[in-house]
């Protein structure tokens, strides 16, 4: 079920009223509210996910089986060496799912081109479930986490099952941790009319970023990226920075649509984008771009090899492990490890150096507008991970050269090629708007909060987008981290 659908659009209404008009105040005298709560969001998010294919739920199930149970474990043993076998037992278990559905087609058939011989047979052939390496690491999070004392497991079933399947956030995260998330369907939690008033205001900005915003640029980009062998320099140049708007506005849209969907409940998901592309380095930029899974590999990957506190040789070794893994993760294709590469390439000058946390403030801080050289670093790193966004979009490695040696062809102060003049001619204006409103928003979680202002002025503003919405919509485009 995708948001921005007419299907999500009657279900969040329906799971609202529900959740808060029966399963919380009709049955409060019971004293079972809370498991009944828990439980209808299980409820809800099962028939949320199985709107794709339902036998997936089979397999969510068991992730979240598996995980439960390897906590509980975990707990009961005195000894730690015990209790790591039972914490790799459940990493490998969800791995190793993780990796037949999403890589073992891939490196079969690399492995038999390599070799020029024919496996077809071997072929799975199946399906990507939506969403499963995004709650595979939250569900690995726990058990984690429950290894190292950092929480106490759970013995209640039903609110474990919520916390990975919670529907807002199931499909392309955030991915959290169960130290933010589980303890919040542990507890009760009572509504609160300002929180579900942020949350709306929210999930407005998150469509209007991933409708008006991307789905727009990403008509465009795919017509030049089909025929980007015939495109001008300019053309392809023009194609990249839409993309690079698309990508944002699509990723960062149904985030922010996830978070404002959770406060509806009741519930505090972690930021995820800081708006990125006002960044002065790539560290910065990596801070700021999908926190939840650079924080996740930070702390469960790259800190346990020992990060930076180590010699410069591992140092390196792991910026590129954790570079690569992430590239890795994201898909079954060389372009994302080669993508994962040219990110470390960037971002090793400035941990040796001991910059990579030099700008760790909100750029132009107490200011109106930046001075001319965070202008320049901004242009620069916004250029830099433009670049690394035509080998993530490319379908090959041979597609993303050619698209480079392409945007330098001679014809880059061409006019570009305008695929319709009544399509193209508001985008512009679109993307102007889009960044004037994350420049002055760029202190807040959303934009569209403004206090101070009266009512009327405010609700102009919502009316005005809702519109945007609609005009500008086309019909129900999926999120491009689906395919994650």
């Amino acid at each position: 079920m995708l948001f921005n659908s007419i299907q999500f659009a009657i279900f969040l209404p329906i799971v609202f009223l529900l959740y808060w008009f029966v399963f919380d105040r009709f049955i409060s005298k019971s004293g079972h509210q809370l498991k009944l709560q828990n439980a209808f969001i299980v409820v809800a998010s099962y028939v949320f996910y199985g709107w794709w294919d339902w036998r997936f739920l089979l397999l969510i199930a068991f992730t979240s089986f598996c995980s439960w149970g390897s906590g509980l474990l975990i707990g009961k043993q005195e000894s730690k060496k015990i209790a790591k076998r039972w914490m790799w037992l459940n990493i490998i278990i969800n791995l190793g799912i993780l990796a037949l559905f999403k890589y073992y087609d891939f490196f079969v058939t690399e492995f038999a081109q390599l070799f020029h011989i024919s496996m077809d047979r071997l072929l799975l052939k199946v399906i990507l479930p939506v969403g499963i390496s995004f709650y595979t690491f939250q569900a690995l999070s726990y058990s984690i986490d429950v290894y190292r004392d950092k929480m106490e497991p759970t013995d209640d079933i039903i609110a474990f099952f919520a916390f990975i399947s919670f529907f807002p956030q199931l499909v392309a995260g955030p991915i959290e941790r169960a130290t933010n998330l589980l303890p919040q369907f542990l507890k009760k939690r009572e509504f609160d009319y300002n929180t579900a008033v942020d949350g709306m205001r929210q999930i407005l900005w998150g469509l209007f970023k991933k409708i008006v915003v991307a789905d727009n640029c990403a008509v465009y980009v795919d017509q030049v990226f089909s025929t980007y062998m015939e495109q001008s320099g300019s053309t392809l140049l023009l194609a990249a920075i839409f993309f690079t708007f698309q990508i944002y506005g699509d990723f960062s849209g149904y985030s922010d649509i996830a978070i404002g969907t959770a406060k509806l409940f009741g519930i505090k998901l972690m930021r995820n984008f800081n708006v990125p592309y006002f960044s002065r380095d790539i560290a910065e930029f990596w801070r700021r771009w999908h926190i939840s899974l650079t924080t996740w590999f930070r702390d469960y990957v790259y800190i346990p090899l020992g990060g930076s506190r180590v010699s410069k040789a591992k140092v390196i070794r792991n910026i590129f492990i954790i570079f690569l893994v992430s590239g890795l993760w994201h898909g079954a294709n060389w372009t994302f490890l080669v993508w994962g590469a040219y990110h470390a390439i960037l971002f090793l000058p400035l941990i040796l150096a001991g910059k990579n946390r030099k700008h760790t403030n909100q750029v132009a801080e107490g200011r109106f507008l930046p001075t001319w050289k965070e202008t320049g670093q901004m242009l620069l790193t916004f250029f830099l991970a433009l670049i690394g966004w035509i080998v993530f979009r490319a379908e090959s490695i041979v597609q993303a050269w050619g698209y480079i040696q392409g945007m330098t062809d001679g014809n880059l102060f061409r006019s570009p090629w305008i695929y319709n003049s009544t399509y193209m001619l508001p985008m512009p204006i679109i993307l102007l708007v889009f960044i004037v409103l994350e420049w002055t928003g760029r202190n807040k979680e959303c934009p569209l909060k403004v206090n101070g202002t009266k009512k009327i002025w405010q609700w102009l503003v919502y009316i005005l987008f809702v519109v945007m919405i609609f005009s500008f919509g086309k019909p129900a485009e999926s999120f491009i981290y689906f395919q994650f």
